[in-house]
């Protein structure tokens, strides 16, 4: 009796432990994070006013504004959803509710995968081998976009995925029983209770988009360039790039730090509301599938 209360005592005593090792790498990441935050924030804040969002960049990025950076980041991210989603959405779709298990369902995911988890240079390099110099794209947003569209395809793809398989089979069960077809099914049933999910990993799929700079280093990025794009043909200024250059030039090296702070602190903001934009979207959409 005395050694299994011993033993009880013992499992409490490891089980407490893990836990507050547990709580204390939490709250390490979250300091991390405020710690980051609170950097961006001190040192960005005092170079952002209505000059700095609005107007065009001057003297060598050192003066002016970063509006053309600003509007190029989101010419980007449109352009790359308009091809990721559609296209990740369909193979996700594909993936879980149509191939059968077998060697093809187990090759795509495994690609997928493989995907995935090539650095962002490389698709940089094969964006500019193919969209700019095979199909004379140039540099545009059009090859910029497409090839930020394959970085975030095997995000949107997997996704997708995971948020169809959380839907019980129950469900689609119950849809057949009823005279539905598989079509029906996966439009009437399945996708309307897995959007929540969806829309939560595609709008994630932006804000790491967002802030790639390999990509669109190869692809449309331009060095200095103080106007707005008028066709897709167009190279633009972006956030990402625009923050590599000046904080690696050597001219006017005080004001083109606070002007790198300043273009960090946009940067982290816009996917801060992407993010939360996401959280949003997320309880809306569940909300109106309970009601449903």
């Amino acid at each position: 009796m005395i050694g299994s209360r011993k033993i009880s005592k013992n499992k409490r005593t490891r089980q407490k432990f893990v836990f507050a090792l547990f709580t204390a790498m939490s709250a390490a990441i979250v300091l991390v994070l405020f710690v980051i935050l609170g950097f961006i924030v001190v040192r960005g804040l005092p170079a952002i006013n209505w000059d700095f969002i609005t107007k065009m960049p001057e003297d060598g990025m050192t003066k002016g504004g970063i509006y053309p950076a600003i509007m190029g980041t989101f010419c980007l991210m449109i352009g790359s959803m308009l091809f990721a989603f559609p296209i990740g959405i369909m193979s996700g779709i594909y993936v879980n509710e149509y191939s059968k298990d077998g060697f093809l369902k187990r090759f795509i995911k495994q690609m997928t995968n493989n995907l995935a988890g090539i650095p962002s240079i490389v698709f940089g390099l094969f964006g500019m081998s193919l969209f700019v110099n095979d199909l004379h794209f140039g540099d545009s947003i059009l090859a910029g976009s497409l090839t930020l569209g394959l970085l975030a395809l095997p995000v949107v793809i997997r996704t997708t995925e995971e948020a169809l398989k959380a839907i019980d089979n129950s469900f689609r069960i119950g849809s057949y029983a009823l005279g539905a077809t598989k079509l029906q099914t996966i439009r009437k049933v399945v996708i309307p209770m897995a959007l929540p999910n969806i829309i939560t990993g595609l709008i994630l799929s932006i804000g790491r988009i967002s802030g790639e700079t390999a990509p669109i280093l190869f692809t449309v990025a331009a060095y200095f360039l103080p106007k707005l794009p008028h066709s897709i043909f167009d190279q633009v200024m972006a956030l990402p790039y625009h923050l590599y250059v000046i904080s690696t030039s050597g001219t006017n090296i005080i004001e083109s730090r606070k002007m790198a702070y300043g273009t960090a602190l946009v940067l982290v903001l816009i996917v801060l509301i992407l993010n939360l934009l996401a959280n949003v979207l997320r309880g809306y959409f569940g909300k109106k599938v309970k009601m449903n």
